[in-house]
């Protein structure tokens, strides 16, 4: 455990409505007898979110999901130094390093900070592209937002490489099981809530904290943090590709405070004005089917993108670009017409920003516009973004001719598959219709180590020699053999002028 942040010296608080939970673990949740469970079911949300935080175990974890934790590190690593230079991240950074020191590293310098503020530069600089992974729940999420705050954790408490796995395991586990339980966009909130409870878990948990302790983790970082989707409708802001971060952020800080011995508001979900009552409506979360040993985890059902835009445009990218193809020349279209799922149109064509996108955030959260692009191009890449490209006066014409709705049978589809259908109508009344339901990376058609490796090299480009990037990718592949993360990580210098 590093010093620098060492919890005082307290004595702990006997059990009771809370501490209760301490001797539930006990038991080893993953082999609870069935009246064990029901009487574990009856537990307050957060408690049993705890239990089983505490009792997930590195033996647990299949080789799957072990060789997952490595492709959604490296991608997302990769994401976070493409996107080093850009001025929001530039921004977290040198917000995260006024402070003059620390012990966790952040990712492109040989500089270190708190483990919150490094949660959330480096949470910043991954996500800022939009190209890193997705889960599609009831509303899409990005789980690898959590990795960074994983990463400052583990590199302060000097944790192991198993533990690190474990907590980067339980936190797409959490994320994305509370995305398979709850619809909360439809209400106003915004998803990155459910980064909260996830990376209070497994910053916990690599601080060796108790159920006790993880369950006020919980409590304080649900708490006072929900965040608004305002940030995702009409004009987008920078603060699209920062909110997750800023809750990864929230939710370290609040497992420092748990640590030290502060207790949360509670029941934090069923209370009389909890989550569930505010925030969610009623909902059954079955802690008791989460993954475990023989019991598959999400991480292995994650998706990773293969263009810089929302997931909802992924498949319009791909199914625009093949009606382009075989139209040929493109001012023979006379209208265009997408069929997407409902939370497609609500989120990528359902504000009039959508059709005139003033920002990068609202551009790639643009339908119309990207798929536009996407037919023009023949790709989509971070310059299709570019504020030029953005006021093409033939993009903006072409955009009028395109038409967005809602298709239910797209819509009642469920796994992983995000339906689209593109269809151009030409001067002569042909229609050229092209349907995707997913692409390389989704969790259908998973990228292997190739791809992988090919998608890290593009965003890396030329700041490193081919050969040092080389070395990179084999000490990342190796993550489970390593003994010094702090030296993995100050291996990602880009030795930039800060």
């Amino acid at each position: 455990m590093s010093p620098a942040i060492a919890p005082p010296a307290i004595k702990p608080r006997a059990l009771g409505r809370r501490g209760v939970v301490a001797g539930v673990a006990a038991l080893g949740l993953c082999g609870l007898a069935p009246r064990a469970r029901a009487q574990s079911s009856a537990r307050p949300l957060a408690e049993r979110l705890a239990v089983y935080a505490d009792g997930l175990r590195f033996e647990d974890l299949d080789a799957p999901a072990i060789e997952a934790v490595k492709v959604h590190l490296i991608d997302t690593i990769g994401c976070g130094i493409a996107a080093f230079d850009e001025r929001p991240v530039r921004i977290c950074r040198e917000v995260a390093l006024a402070t003059g020191g620390g012990v966790a590293t952040v990712i492109g310098t040989s500089h270190r900070t708190t483990p919150d503020l490094a949660a959330f530069a480096n949470g910043a600089a991954g996500r800022y592209y939009d190209l890193n992974d997705f889960y599609v729940g009831r509303q899409a999420a990005h789980p690898s937002d959590t990795i960074a705050a994983c990463l400052a954790v583990a590199e302060a408490e000097r944790a192991s490489a198993a533990d690190l796995i474990t907590a980067i395991v339980l936190a797409y586990e959490i994320n994305c099981r509370l995305v398979d339980a709850f619809d909360i966009t439809t209400r106003g909130w915004d998803p990155p809530v459910f980064t909260l409870p996830a990376v209070a878990l497994a910053a916990g948990k690599l601080m060796k904290l108790g159920p006790d302790r993880l369950t006020e983790a919980v409590n304080l970082a649900v708490n006072d943090h929900i965040p608004m989707n305002q940030t995702r409708v009409q004009v987008l802001s920078d603060w699209k590709g920062l909110a997750d971060a800023e809750a990864a952020r929230n939710a370290v800080f609040a497992a420092l405070l748990a640590r030290g011995g502060l207790t949360g508001p509670a029941p934090i979900f069923e209370g009389r004005a909890g989550f569930f009552k505010q925030v969610s409506g009623p909902a059954t979360v079955d802690v008791d089917a989460f993954g475990r040993r023989g019991v598959p985890f999400r991480i292995g059902t994650c998706g990773m993108k293969a263009y810089p835009a929302v997931v909802y445009t992924q498949t319009a990218i791909a199914a625009g670009i093949a009606v382009a193809k075989e139209v040929g020349a493109i001012d023979r279209v006379t209208a265009v017409e997408i069929a997407t799922t409902r939370r497609g149109f609500q989120t990528a064509a359902s504000d009039p920003e959508k059709w005139a996108p003033q920002t990068r955030d609202t551009a790639d959260h643009s339908l119309p516009y990207i798929t536009a692009r996407a037919m023009f191009d023949g790709d989509i890449t971070n310059d299709s973004y570019a504020p030029e490209k953005l006021r093409d006066p033939g993009i903006l014409a072409f955009m009028r001719k395109i038409s967005v709705k809602e298709d239910p049978a797209l819509t009642a589809r469920v796994g992983d598959a995000v339906p689209t259908r593109v269809t151009a109508v030409l001067d002569d009344a042909r229609r050229i219709t092209r349907e995707v339901d997913d692409v390389p990376g989704f969790a259908g058609r998973p990228m292997g180590r190739t791809d992988v490796e090919r998608k890290f090299r593009g965003n890396i480009g030329k700041r490193w020699p081919s050969e040092r990037t080389d070395r990179v990718l084999q000490s990342l592949w190796e993550l489970d053999r390593t003994d010094h993360l702090a030296l993995l990580l100050g291996g990602l210098s880009l030795q930039a002028s800060l």
